[in-house]
């Protein structure tokens, strides 16, 4: 088992930034590829970016590509969401989530959730 907490949302204007964390606690953090998704309302969830085990790889959304960045520090079990630039279309509850033998952008495959942060965006 592995529990995910967030933290970091809150309200911004258009072209601010903010940074998400994401704790992790339970089983072997660096087993595990971390992703980012974000749902905003009456939509479905969306993948944002995820990171490789390693933190060598990394994927985005074309939507955030440019201007999110994805990190994580396997010593501390976290994993960061730089968010520059932001815009109204940015606004959503944003999840972290956990896979195990998995990594890439299928919310499918992912084994854990955390139980989100709101980002909201004004212009």
């Amino acid at each position: 088992q592995v529990q995910l907490v967030e933290s970091g949302g809150g309200l911004v204007q258009a072209g601010d930034s903010l940074r998400l964390s994401c704790a992790a606690s339970g089983r072997t953090f660096s087993n595990y590829a971390m992703g980012w998704f974000r749902q905003a309302p009456g939509k479905e969830r969306e993948f944002v970016t995820a990171i490789s085990w390693s933190g060598g790889s990394t994927v985005y959304a074309d939507s955030v590509k440019g201007r999110f960045t994805i990190s994580r520090d396997n010593a501390k079990n976290t994993v960061d969401l730089q968010m520059n630039s932001l815009k109204p279309e940015d606004t959503a509850v944003y999840y972290c989530a956990a896979a195990r033998g998995y990594y890439g952008s299928n919310l499918m495959r992912y084994n854990y959730w955390g139980q989100g942060t709101q980002v909201t965006v004004s212009s």
